[in-house]
């Protein structure tokens, strides 16, 4: 990715400062309120079920209601025609995995043997351990249960019974009524019909009532702010219909190819298989390893040795990495907007609420509940707990990294950025704003000694790690390459630091030494020899000893927005010190009220630069230093002494 430097000055005040309102804070009422939703939830889930269900169902088929409607399709029929083709690909789908199951169970007998011999290799390949002993003892009662039952059963001989003859047992049965009998036996089975039945009919409804539904919902809740309204229905159509789709979508190409190994490789009933880790995958991150465990131990059971196992095993996972590394992100990327960790406590939290069927829905239930917290105020907190968007901004991170001693992690998320902008541009937006937030504490007394001891090495230690990428930026200047681009975009471009020697000094504390030290590694980018100080050479004698020969600019910086009447002290004893020096200021407002802001002429400075590039601009630009003001001074007129007395 090209990188552009940003070369215009930043005005005062303008960094940003990220505040977190009172509404993204976890109150003791929400809470209360959270848990009567769940208590609700857990008792009304015979009717919460099938609504969300039918929701859900009804996101999906929207776009296609949509898409048939686009091709002058009637709207009642268009949604028939969409509800009719989707429950029947359901009931095609459950008669399929059920006559498989059927098939299934009908084989199991047949795979005892191999079953056995291979807990006997791992019993005789562990032996001692207590673990495979107890396994193989409870597959060979198994097995010895399996063979009696089967030889009771075929051997139907007198000589048998006569030998064999068994006590008969006595049942006493109580005549029961027909009727509760046929009812014990039909409600069972009445229950998943009637609530199939009334998901099908609310997803009808909610295809046909769409629009209706949408204005009611819209005068319920945001009739005051229709714009957040329309928004939050918007993202949410459009993340749970894309998800379920494009999800369903993923899955089909996951389960083709893995239906096809498996029969290739002779696992029985390999379109069972398909079909469920269609359906398995719908659960996040554990799905594909349930819907891969059956078939493993299938090929287990089938075979003698040990091949096909591995081979049932190689196809899952190569299935596995191409879908998730090439159809997935192809497809659709990370559009859900849910962090991993909530993906997984949402599985958890929804199975525990509604079962299975809850586990199968979490991911898009979820994700309502995230754009409810991004569109709604009071319920932030769930967009910052879900959400996969950075909570803090780069500078807020790199501060906290900075104010717990970690300059590793900070270099690291600092290389990431550098990946698309130059050094000047994250010092600008990232380091810069980040040694402000620390100054503010410690303005506020927030910090002590040792916090801004710690916060300063540190941001040092951050400085000194991005030396490379310092040299590696001055190579690039110098390449062909950039002086293409330089001569392209004259105007965007910092000016060549050679021939140019530049002192930055820290203005009144540590904190103020690590932002000279970031404007230092700035100007050497740029191919100026530059001298480094530190506050303390500024104060007392020690101003006299600092060696500025061959210096043409010094630049202080100071990142405490009160500092005018320092900095006019310290540029005054620079000039006095070396005439012909030019002097500049850094200082960037630490607030935006605008108060703040500094002429040059009012401290006899040379410059005043709010951004490490506009000083380093105008550090590298060529002009004549002004000279101090000298402000004359009143000589008072000795008294004349009288050589004789005045006579009267």
């Amino acid at each position: 990715m090209e990188k552009l430097k940003i070369g215009g000055s930043v005005e005062a005040g303008l960094y940003p400062v990220h505040d977190v309102g009172a509404h993204s804070r976890l109150s003791g009422r929400t809470v209360l309120i959270l848990i009567a939703v769940a208590v609700i939830l857990k008792v009304g889930q015979d009717i919460f079920v099938p609504l969300a269900l039918a929701l859900l169902l009804a996101f999906t088929l929207a776009p296609i209601v949509s898409f048939l409607r686009k091709r002058s399709v009637p709207k009642i029929l268009a949604v028939i025609m969409a509800v009719v083709s989707a429950f029947c690909a359901i009931a095609l789908f459950s008669v399929i995995v059920a006559t498989q199951v059927t098939n299934l169970a009908e084989n199991i007998p047949a795979y005892q043997r191999n079953i056995v011999a291979k807990v006997h290799a791992l019993a005789q390949a562990g032996s001692g351990n207590g673990i495979f002993d107890h396994l193989s003892k409870v597959v060979e009662r198994v097995g010895a249960e399996i063979q009696t039952g089967a030889a009771e059963n075929q051997d139907n001989t007198p000589a048998s019974e006569a030998t064999t003859r068994e006590p008969m047992p006595v049942e006493i049965v109580t005549r029961s009524n027909p009727i509760q009998t046929l009812v014990n036996l039909i409600l069972p089975l009445i229950s998943p019909f009637a609530t199939a039945g009334l998901v099908i009919v609310l997803v009808v409804f909610m295809l046909l009532e769409r629009e209706d539904l949408r204005d009611r919902f819209i005068r319920l809740v945001g009739l005051s702010d229709l714009h957040r309204t329309t928004a939050a229905l918007q993202d949410a159509g459009k993340r749970v219909g894309k998800y379920l789709l494009m999800q369903l979508v993923v899955n089909s190409l996951y389960s083709i190819p893995i239906a096809l190994g498996l029969w290739v490789l002779g696992i029985p009933n390999a379109i069972l298989w398909g079909l469920l880790t269609l359906v398995l995958r719908f659960v996040p991150y554990i799905g594909a390893a349930i819907g891969m465990i059956l078939p493993l131990f299938l090929a287990l059971a089938i075979a003698p040795g040990w091949s096909l196992v591995i081979w049932v095993a190689a196809l899952f996972i190569t299935v596995e990495l191409i879908s998730n590394n090439v159809v997935e992100p192809w497809l659709y990327g990370s559009h859900t907007g849910l962090s991993p960790l909530a993906i997984i406590i949402s599985a958890i939290f929804w199975s525990w609420l509604w079962g299975p069927l809850g586990l199968m829905l979490s991911t898009p239930l979820t994700v309502c509940l995230v754009v409810l917290g991004r569109y709604v105020p009071q319920f932030s907190f769930l967009d910052v707990l879900l959400g996969n968007e950075p909570v803090l901004e780069p500078h807020e991170k790199l501060y906290q990294r900075l104010l717990a001693g970690d300059p590793n992690e900070a270099t690291d998320n600092a290389e990431e950025l550098l990946e698309d902008e130059y050094l000047v541009d994250y010092y600008d937006k990232v380091g810069l704003p980040a040694l402000l937030l620390g100054e503010m504490d410690r303005q506020r007394g927030v910090m002590s000694d040792a916090q801004v001891t710690l916060f300063s090495a540190s941001s040092m230690t951050l400085v000194e790690n991005l030396s490379d990428i310092a040299v590696e930026e001055e190579r690039e200047e110098d390449s062909a390459d950039a002086e293409e681009v330089r001569s392209s975009d004259r105007e965007m471009e910092l000016p060549d630091g050679n021939g140019h020697s530049v002192m930055s000094i820290g203005g009144r504390g540590a904190i103020d030494d690590a932002a000279a030290a970031m404007l230092s590694q700035v100007l050497e980018v740029q191919g100026a020899t530059v001298v480094t100080a530190a506050h303390s050479d500024l104060s007392g004698r020690a101003a006299l000893e600092i060696s500025m020969v061959g210096t043409d600019t010094v630049i202080v910086t100071f990142l405490n927005a009160g500092s005018k009447s320092h900095a006019r002290q310290v540029v005054r004893r620079l000039k006095r010190r070396k005439p012909s020096v030019r002097v500049g200021i850094l200082i960037p407002a630490a607030s935006g009220d605008g108060s703040t802001t500094i002429d040059a002429a009012e401290i006899d400075a040379d410059f005043v630069a709010t951004s490490l590039s506009e000083a380093a601009r105008s550090a590298l630009t060529a002009s004549t230093p002004i000279a101090l003001k000298v402000v004359p001074r009143k000589v008072s007129r000795p008294r004349q002494r009288l050589s004789k007395p005045v006579e009267v």
